[in-house]
């Protein structure tokens, strides 16, 4: 039998790829436009802020750390003049049905109690985009119901992983550059950074022994960055604690499949924008 710590970074990495359909989906930026909402960026950046209420680009651009402020102001607080939360919300809903359709297969109202189990049992202190969404309606389909645990907990483990990244001080520009190759080329655009601002980051991280002359990391960066994905694997495991062996199988067992139905459509591209592993 795996070791449970093994088990439980696959269950995460399901768990993320579930959530992140969301993002994927090719009718996102029509759905946010139909409710007034301009541009993919600005709803994202609503749609995922949206459950704190209609905050602005500075509490955004801190509770989601790795994008420039710059790329945060240009959607917020704007946004909130086109639709409201609420609206914002039912979309988001929407759209992870639509995206997860076709991936999901029966039997799934296990899984969707298990993951309630967890919510009911999560201390959500410290983790405040997690708290956030633990207070959004929950759907009452068990494909709305697992999309919506899963987006607490991927919310819940981000909040942790933030939490890591500032303890070994590594800001929001530097958090791109360590993991390297396992990012898409892109990165520095879809953040909003600066060429400038990029090459700085780079050159404060090899200041730091992090990394090498051309960009990659040094033995010190690798034990850096592995560091903090244990760290945010510890601190993760935390909210799987309601759950024993046999339960976290049965979770594993409904939703493996769903994400690698995911992966394999290119609902959920690897790599990725956000780093989420395929399961």
């Amino acid at each position: 039998m795996k070791e449970r710590a093994l088990v439980e970074r696959d269950l995460w990495r399901a768990i993320e790829a579930v959530h992140a359909a969301v993002y994927f989906t090719p009718d996102a930026k029509s759905a946010y436009r139909e409710i007034g909402l301009r541009g993919y960026w600005m709803g994202y950046f609503a749609s995922r802020s949206a459950a704190l209420g209609a905050p602005g680009p500075r509490v955004v651009t801190a509770l989601f750390y790795g994008f420039a402020p710059r790329m945060v102001e240009r959607a917020l607080p704007d946004a909130w003049g086109y639709a409201t939360p609420a609206q914002v919300l039912d979309t988001r809903q929407d759209l992870a049905r639509s995206a997860l359709a076709g991936h999901t297969q029966d039997g799934l109202d296990d899984a969707a109690g298990l993951l309630s189990s967890v919510l009911a049992a999560l201390d959500v202190a410290g983790r405040p985009l997690a708290a956030a969404h633990l207070d959004v309606p929950v759907p009452a389909d068990p494909v709305g119901r697992i999309w919506h645990a899963a987006t607490v907990l991927r919310e819940y483990r981000g909040d942790g992983h933030v939490a890591e990244l500032m303890a070994a001080g590594i800001d929001g520009v530097e958090c791109h550059r360590l993991p390297g190759g396992s990012l898409v080329p892109q990165q520095r655009e879809f953040r909003g950074w600066t060429e400038q601002e990029w090459a700085d980051a780079g050159e404060r991280l090899a200041d730091r022994g992090l990394l090498d002359p051309d960009g990659g990391r040094t033995p010190e960066g690798d034990e850096l960055r592995a560091e903090i994905e244990r760290g945010t694997d510890r601190s993760a495991a935390v909210a799987l604690r309601a759950l024993d062996d046999a339960d976290l199988e049965v979770l594993g067992d409904a939703l493996r499949p769903v994400a690698r139905s995911l992966a394999e459509a290119g609902a959920v591209p690897y790599p990725n924008a956000m780093g989420v592993a395929r399961a």
